[in-house]
């Protein structure tokens, strides 16, 4: 057991926060803070709990045991809506847009979470911010492409804007690199700093270090859901137990 944390101790706070499946433990005791306007780097190799964590930080899981904190006020096993409502929003690996919408329609849809909306029923303001967040991410000149004419890439940046658009405090990313070339990774890492710089927190989750570590300003490292190291780039880096959890063919 770690020791239970403040809640001050940052954005979000995790204590002892746990999850098993069966008699599988995906999530073993793990205790970390996000402190507001960082970007923390959430790394392990596959399979080693990465999502399980997000899922039970976002309300798609409810954890066996543990506390997840959120600005102060334990939010433990609350449902997504209600996450979303606070402040916290999250991408997701597999991509999920509506295929028969417009890249600014699934946008505008994501800005109006409540309602049950027809295209007709869009509002001139909600397509107008729409086509805003399109252009904050890259997707200006494609708002009115269907998803399934963009390429990875452009998905993952209509990902992130349909996160966007519940104008998020937090936002956890998942798996943002995998499948992109590093001029992509570059390019993608520069937008993901712009959007600290604009007050988003931010924790990325990622298997490949090598463009992590470029990004980030902090990492937690996980092996079989608990916590190996934590520290500066500079530091996990060197970190021998690290550098073993990665033997055998991941990024390092």
């Amino acid at each position: 057991m770690s020791g239970e944390r403040s809640p001050s101790d940052g954005i979000l706070v995790l204590d002892d926060l746990r999850k098993e499946f069966g008699g599988l433990t995906a999530v073993d005791d793990l205790s970390f803070a996000v402190e507001e306007g960082e970007i923390l780097g959430f790394i392990g190799p596959n399979g080693a709990g990465k999502s399980t964590t997000f899922n039970c930080v976002t309300g798609a899981y409810p954890p066996t045991a543990g506390t997840v904190r959120y600005r102060g006020e334990d939010v433990t096993g609350e449902p997504a809506y209600e996450m979303v409502k606070r402040g916290m929003a999250r991408t997701f690996q597999s991509f999920r847009p509506f295929r028969d919408r417009t890249v600014r329609q699934n946008v505008a849809i994501a800005l109006t979470p409540d309602r049950i909306l027809s295209l007709s029923g869009l509002r001139g303001e909600t397509l107008s911010r729409a086509t805003d967040i399109c252009e904050r991410v890259g997707l200006g000149d494609r708002a009115d492409s269907s998803p399934d004419e963009l390429p990875h890439a452009g998905l993952l940046r209509l990902e992130l804007a349909r996160a966007l658009a519940t104008d998020p405090d937090l936002l956890l990313v998942d798996e943002p690199f995998a499948g992109l070339s590093s001029g992509e990774v570059s390019e993608l890492s520069d937008l993901l700093r712009s959007l600290r710089d604009e007050g988003v927190t931010l924790v990325v989750v990622d298997h490949n270090m090598r463009g992590l570590l470029s990004l980030i300003d902090r990492a937690v490292v996980i092996q079989f859901g608990s916590k190996i190291a934590e520290g500066t780039p500079e530091a996990i880096r060197e970190n021998e137990t690290v550098q073993e959890a990665y033997l055998g063919g991941a990024d390092s």
